[in-house]
């Protein structure tokens, strides 16, 4: 029993430098639930005056910001799961749940896309009427201003805790307010006497839909394959190699949910010792770190260069 309590606390990755993960939580968990208040408000407003006015660009970004509020809830659980520790049949731990979570908003934002270029082009095709137009623009502008506010709340979260998945929810919340700033067009389009305006500005929001889809789908995709900034490699490597003793290195960054983890595979001399090899392994992680100020671990591999 106790060899498998040890287990379920134990970090095959020891942090280099101490990261407030709690605090870090902290602010995430707070940042999801004022964005969920906020997209709630703004998503209920618009969805009340959309129904009353017929607007289906008014419609489709009010439908885009109710369901946001439920990607919140999944952010959440992402977050959640993450923060459990590795386990024998789980050795690398949880954190990747943070990634798969964010693969979940990326299919909400696809199903909100079908719907609201199936609904616009509907109406093109039916000639629907939209009618309380004044209502309708003051909710649109509700719209741009509730998704401007929550989208530079979750960017300066996202960014400072190196969460992907709360920087691509920022980036959904921000076109978001593009969105809405369609559906204000159309509605000035209408009350220009331009009937067809509506239809189009929910095309334009479905487009818009589909951008942040597929910059987050992309952005996510990405983040599990293991792509890392190409500076992030440079400067790895010019660390590394700026150390005495370090003839030739190979470096495998990679991000586990909010956790940057750097293998540094450095090459030797092979009169080199196994204490002299630990004690540069020692200075490597400290460069890197510094050079790399978002890298949770470096993982130190010493190997003989070949004569």
């Amino acid at each position: 029993m106790h060899n498998q309590d040890a287990a379920m606390t134990w970090d095959p990755f020891p942090p280099v430098r101490i990261f407030d993960d709690a605090g870090h939580r902290h602010q995430a968990n707070r940042a999801i639930a004022v964005s969920a208040i906020g997209l709630t408000i703004t998503g209920l407003a618009e969805l009340a005056i959309a129904l009353m006015s017929n607007s289906v660009g008014l419609l489709g970004d009010a439908l885009h910001n109710v369901s946001d509020v439920s990607t919140s809830l999944v952010v959440f659980i992402g977050f959640r799961l993450s923060n459990r520790s590795a386990t024998p049949d789980h050795p690398y731990g949880y954190e990747r749940a943070e990634d798969l979570a964010g693969l979940e908003v990326a299919l909400v934002v696809w199903a909100s896309a079908v719907f609201a270029g199936y609904i616009s082009i509907h109406k093109l095709v039916v000639h629907g009427h939209t009618s309380h137009l004044a209502l309708g623009m003051l909710a649109a502008g509700i719209g741009i201003a509730g998704n401007r506010v929550v989208a530079w709340y979750k960017q300066r979260v996202g960014t400072r805790i190196q969460s992907a998945t709360l920087v691509a929810d920022a980036r959904h919340s921000w076109l978001d307010a593009l969105a809405s700033a369609g559906a204000l067009l159309g509605l000035i389009g209408v009350a220009l006497g331009y009937w067809w305006a509506d239809g189009v500005a929910g095309l334009i929001v479905t487009a818009f839909i589909i951008h942040v889809g597929w910059e987050v789908t992309s952005d996510l995709v990405a983040h599990l394959m293991d792509s890392v900034d190409p500076e992030i490699m440079t400067a790895t490597e010019e660390a590394a190699l700026s150390i005495d003793g370090v003839e030739h290195v190979h470096v495998r960054p990679r991000w586990m949910g909010r956790s940057l983890l750097i293998e540094v595979e450095g090459f030797v001399t092979p009169d080199t010792t196994v204490r002299q090899g630990e004690q540069i392994g020692k200075t490597v992680e400290a460069a890197v770190t510094s050079a790399v100020p978002q890298s949770r671990a470096v993982l130190w591999y010493p190997r003989a260069l070949a004569t």
